[in-house]
């Protein structure tokens, strides 16, 4: 119950007796309501109180309202509260009080949804774009094309997009990495503003306490900004995850930015995971992205190298097909599918071994070995020393091999990654591995918070110093991909992994859906490189009429650039296919061709001008026959005083008609004679120009 009085302090009193709690008091500083006269006179000792009996099922608020000024030797002001022992005053509310409190409560209520309106927007997190289904729709992906395209909306067009991910065995920190990764970025990165823009001088704020990026974290809580990872031995990723929100670097090199995505992925050779679902894990990963980790447990051994080798076999194949195609000219795709498919001989595989570097299906191959124990060097701060060893590891795992399993092995793999790196990272604490463990920084090995920051700075460093490459865009066939080029590859792939199931795909099904990719992108590039060049020309904006014959001359102009700019992008692939995507452009640029004609003739300088000759001609023609009959006529003859008035007329009706046209389209008429000058221009250059040929 709330009471009013005039010029008086209120405080409201929440009791509530189901709780079984203290009152609260909720001071006038909160809100303030319209004071007004209480009809209800109360005596200056008069209290409200909870009744005593009150029944504990039941909620009884009460208030007290005391005259501060007629009780000044209180020290709370005035205020009391009564014991629930004491009998209440039973006060009964008017039709005022009530429409007060009423008030009060539609003003709480808005108060409350402003405050929700002001809620903090959703943190950061991982979408997944590939999920995995079970073992009763035999494995099938599902890819998740919307989560894809809001993720890559978020980068500005024409920037070029790194794609850097994590796969391996379940089980083995590949979550926990690459949240480390987020807070590396988010240390480093550069800001995009609402235009797109992006620079150095938008970089976050530098600290200036002396700490490294990795001593200001105290935890890597995946509920603050991670990906989702736990401790134990049961999986946790499963499909594929990639966070939703893009990073920005500097690229010092190319004097431009690039965007960063991380992709995490389901861990493989678990229980639950068949090997061909395993392989068509790695295999998607490995289609898209442009820097992939492969993590392995304390050492690299010769069954990581056959799974990789096994896991990028169609990388090979689709190699040898397109070798072939382009040595013997096959059109047909039957004799080249059929080729693709035969035992690939010893000197095939040499011959990929001395391959142009940059010309490999896919860019990056790091193994990151975990839990590593056999470091010589003894000064834990020496981390140049530890990479010369990483180095010298690689190469003696890397080595040529006499078995030919194993030189096949090796072989393989580097005719398939364009560079096969090696990094190591010592055991993190037996902390981290603990069930229990939520991501308490100061668990962490020192060592190891040394060796990840080295790392993060390999993985991220787009300015290629350090000794170690750049990190580089996702590229096919050597041309960097925009966030719409990206987003076409990804779906061509993840839509023949959704057709396919679990089942690892063939190297000629892999081949296809490249080629498709890359002959859409051709396609799109080439058209648009031809409308633009004919929109200068005839296109909406331009002022020009153009005879037919030089239109035409310039369509063909703008065609063959533009099929040079087609056969630059689809050389990859069944040579049939690239033949049916070249006619599709030539088709769309005939259909664009018949776009401009019609816009060039809607500018013809004689276009409409029937409307106006046709009556001018009428009007000359009745004055010259006027004049005649003038003339020639006798003066008295009615006959030729009657024509010679109808023809007076004639023109005269027509001069005005003329009048009124051009008064109510005074615009056409600039238009006209606009193009009279110019019709006359082209008869008169005409001549010269033929002359001069």
């Amino acid at each position: 119950v709330l009471s009013y009085s005039y010029q008086q302090t209120y405080q409201i009193i929440s009791v509530n007796t189901m709780l079984d709690e203290e009152p609260v008091i909720i001071s006038e500083k909160d809100f303030t309501p319209t004071p007004s006269q209480s009809p209800v006179n109360l005596e200056p000792s008069s209290k409200v109180v909870s009744p005593a009996d009150a029944n504990d099922s039941e909620l009884n608020t009460s208030a007290i309202v005391s005259d501060a000024s007629e009780n000044e030797e209180e020290d709370d002001g005035g205020t009391e509260i009564m014991s629930p022992g004491t009998p209440p005053d039973i006060i009964v509310p008017t039709a005022e009080d009530v429409n007060a409190v009423d008030e009060l409560g539609i003003s709480i209520a808005n108060m409350a949804m402003m405050a929700m309106a002001a809620s903090p927007p959703a943190r950061p997190s991982a979408r997944q774009i590939v999920s995995i289904g079970t073992e009763t729709d035999s494995y099938a992906f599902a890819f998740h094309e919307n989560e894809l395209n809001a993720i890559l909306s978020k980068i500005p067009p024409g920037w070029k997009v790194c794609v850097v991910s994590v796969v391996g065995a379940f089980r083995t920190g590949k979550s926990f990495l690459l949240s480390w990764f987020l807070r590396y970025l988010e240390a480093h990165s550069i800001r995009r503003g609402d235009d797109g823009s992006a620079g150095l001088a938008d970089a976050p704020p530098k600290h200036d306490d002396g700490k490294k990026w990795f001593e200001r974290v105290q935890t890597l809580n995946q509920h603050e900004g991670s990906f989702d990872w736990r401790g134990g031995k049961e999986r946790n990723t499963t499909g594929m995850w990639m966070w939703n929100e893009p990073y920005f670097l500097p690229r010092p090199s190319k004097g431009d930015e690039v965007a960063v995505l991380l992709v995490d992925t389901q861990g493989m050779f678990d229980h639950e995971t068949t090997v061909g679902l395993t392989a068509a894990i790695f295999g998607l990963s490995t289609l898209l992205s442009s820097y992939q980790i492969y993590n392995v447990d304390k050492r690299i051994q010769e069954d990581n190298l056959q799974q990789l080798a096994l896991f990028s076999e169609y990388g090979r194949m689709a190699f040898e097909a397109e070798e072939k195609a382009a040595a013997m000219g096959i059109s047909d795709g039957g004799e080249e599918d059929a080729g693709v498919t035969e035992k690939v001989t010893d000197n095939a595989n040499s011959s990929f071994k001395n391959r142009v570097p940059g010309m490999q299906p896919f860019q990056k191959i790091e193994f990151l070995v975990r839990d590593w124990q056999n470091f010589d060097t003894e000064d834990e701060t020496d981390i140049v020393a530890m990479e010369a060893e990483m180095s010298a590891y690689l190469e003696h795992v890397t080595a040529e091999r006499a078995a030919s399993d194993l030189k096949e092995t090796r072989d393989q793999i580097t005719s398939c990654f364009v560079d096969v790196s090696c990094f190591m990272m010592t055991h993190p604490g037996f902390g981290v591995i603990k069930n229990k463990y939520e991501g308490d920084v100061s668990k962490i090995e020192p060592l190891f918070m040394r060796l990840l920051d080295r790392y993060c700075q390999r993985v991220f460093n787009t300015n290629g110093s350090d000794g170690v490459p750049c990190l580089e865009p996702k590229t096919v066939r050597g041309r960097e991909l925009s966030a719409v080029e990206l987003a076409t590859y990804i779906k061509s792939y993840a839509q023949m992994f959704e057709e396919i199931g679990a089942n690892f795909p063939k190297a000629e099904t892999m081949l296809e859906a490249t080629s498709k990719a890359n002959n859409s992108t051709a396609i799109n590039a080439s058209v648009e490189a031809y409308t633009d060049l004919m929109n200068v020309i005839a296109g909406p904006h331009a002022n020009d009429y153009h005879r037919p014959s030089d239109l035409l001359e310039k369509h063909k102009e703008a065609s063959f650039k533009a099929l040079n700019a087609f056969d630059e992008i689809a050389n990859f692939g069944n040579r049939k296919a690239i033949e049916d995507a070249r006619a599709k452009v030539l088709h769309k640029i005939a259909k664009e061709y018949d776009v401009f004609l019609s816009l060039n003739e809607s500018r013809n300088p004689l276009l409409g001008m029937e409307t106006y000759l046709l009556p001018m001609v009428v009007a000359c023609m009745s004055y010259i026959l006027r004049w005649i009959a003038d003339f020639t006529c006798s003066g008295w003859s009615q006959t030729c005083a009657a024509s010679s008035e109808l023809l007076s007329h004639v023109y005269m009706v027509v001069f005005f008609f003329l009048m009124i046209v051009a008064s109510t389209k005074a615009k056409q008429i600039s238009d006209l004679l606009d193009r009279i000058k110019t019709a006359y221009r082209m008869l008169t250059d005409a001549p010269t120009k033929a002359k001069h040929d």
